[in-house]
């Protein structure tokens, strides 16, 4: 599509630019195929506007509203836009209009120099052949647009809007519109590439935590406003130790919200270093972040609000630290049979209502659902088990292979005679590793009125308490 434009130039480069009007529009630079085009052109654009749009790997769109009073008029612009692009070994084609769509549409069918008076960017592409409607759209219907006799975009802006959209739907009247030199969108500003990195070379080297502290509070503190700018989070932190022993001690730090709070970034950073410290002296700290869009926050009138991110990720680097990895968090189920197995998740606890209340509307369905199941009668009793997280060793009397008493040295636990008992209930599983189970339940109702699951564990032929039942 940018080849007949580009060979039109005959230039090692080729370009060409869009938009600005004197009361301010977009200006447009389309490059050529060489390497380093696309980068040449949008530092160019850059040099006018922060507000560009990347359209192609040679195509840019700037807004350069407001330069009249900077620069000069149209003409000056668009002359200032060639030259900067020369002074980089590029020619560039220019184009101004009042609208992107009019700019690009100009730009790709004229050499040089082109301006559109604002207000008149209809009439300024009305002769445009209709196969530039490529240019903004990208598949068009032009075999049919053909059949109906139609040559130019004035020819297509020309027709009724709604035999438009009769024969060709939404699409046959955003094509009219674009004919008609009319911007679909807004213009989009490609934000450039940042790194959010910060480094410092020591003078001497470095041998300990604490006075690494130092240099990483040094080190936070601009990266952590460099963040408060851009309205970014940290989504991964990352701090990189080169050591006089020409190793780099790399570690990432996953956090589990985006913050940009410069003491709880290098609290996290020195909590994690203090499990894993680096094995020499340290010449050289880096520090950089994989930047996130910023944490908006909106508390509920309901609910509690939970602790911020940043407290719990302090909590729990300091408790992993304590602990060691993997020893602290939330409890999950896993996939097994065993009685009491669990695993254990990072703590990442969520909201239990959004910004759109379906939270709260989940609690209400609760509680209406409890209300239900209450006043229905149920030919069947409802139990629970509170089960010990230590499981209680007793002594247990059989006769003809039940239990018939229990006796235990817990407090707060009755023995006695067992009135009833049903079981057992044989369960085993696990016998390749060392988790193996085996054993027999029994639930037992003793005199004093208490229920209890009672198991016998087969391999050792000892007896304890798992639970009560309720």
């Amino acid at each position: 599509m940018f080849g007949a434009l580009l060979a039109s130039e005959g230039a090692r480069f080729q370009g060409s630019g869009s938009r600005l009007p004197v009361s301010g529009s977009t200006f447009q630079v389309a490059g050529g195929p060489e390497r380093g085009t696309a980068a040449v052109l949008e530092s160019v654009a850059r040099d006018f506007s922060p507000r560009i749009e990347v359209v192609g790997d040679r195509e840019v769109v700037i807004d350069l509203r407001g330069l009249d009073r900077l620069i000069g008029d149209a003409p000056t612009i668009a002359s200032e836009l060639r030259r900067t692009a020369a002074g980089r070994d590029m020619h560039v084609r220019v184009a101004i209009a009042d609208t992107r769509t009019a700019a690009r549409l100009l730009v790709h069918a004229h050499p040089g120099l082109t301006i559109a008076e604002p207000g008149d960017e209809r009439h300024a592409v009305a002769h445009l052949a209709i196969d530039m409607l490529r240019v903004v759209v990208d598949e068009p219907d032009l075999p049919t647009l053909r059949r109906w006799g139609l040559r130019t975009l004035g020819d297509l802006a020309a027709l009724p809007d709604d035999e438009m959209a009769a024969r060709l739907g939404q699409a046959g009247v955003a094509w009219q519109r674009l004919a008609r030199g009319e911007d679909p969108r807004p213009l989009v500003p490609a934000l450039p590439e940042e790194r959010f990195e910060q480094a410092l070379d020591l003078e001497w080297p470095l041998d300990g935590l604490e006075p690494l502290s130092f240099v990483l509070g040094r080190l936070m503190e601009p990266l952590s406003a460099h963040l408060e700018q851009r309205d970014r989070g940290a989504a991964v932190l990352h701090v990189r130790l080169h050591l006089v022993t020409r190793a780099v001690h790399v570690r990432s730090l996953q956090l589990p919200a985006p913050m940009r709070d410069a003491r709880t970034l290098r609290t996290l950073a020195l909590l994690d270093l203090e499990s894993h410290p680096p094995p020499a002296a340290v010449d050289r700290v880096v520090v950089a972040v994989d930047p996130t869009p910023g944490r908006v926050v909106q508390f509920s009138l309901l609910t509690r609000p939970l602790p911020s991110p940043e407290q719990l990720s302090t909590l729990m680097a300091r408790l992993n630290a304590l602990l060691g990895e993997g020893r602290s968090g939330s409890p999950v189920d896993v996939d097994s049979w065993k009685p009491g197995a669990f695993g254990v998740a990072p703590f990442a606890p969520s909201d239990s209502t959004d910004v759109h209340g379906h939270g709260t509307r989940r609690l209400v369905d609760t509680e209406k659902h409890s209300r239900g199941f209450r006043a229905s009668e149920s030919p069947y009793p409802v139990t629970a088990m509170r089960r010990f997280r230590f499981p209680v060793p007793v002594r247990v009397r059989l006769e003809c292979g039940k239990p018939v008493r229990l006796t235990t040295d817990r407090r707060g636990i009755d023995g006695g005679s067992i009135q009833a008992c049903a079981g057992p209930w044989r369960s085993s599983g696990a016998w390749w590793d060392s988790q193996l189970w085996n054993r027999d339940e029994w639930d037992v109702t003793l005199a004093s009125g208490e229920t209890y699951r009672l198991f016998h564990e087969r391999e050792s032929g000892n007896w304890f308490l798992d639970g009560i039942v309720d």
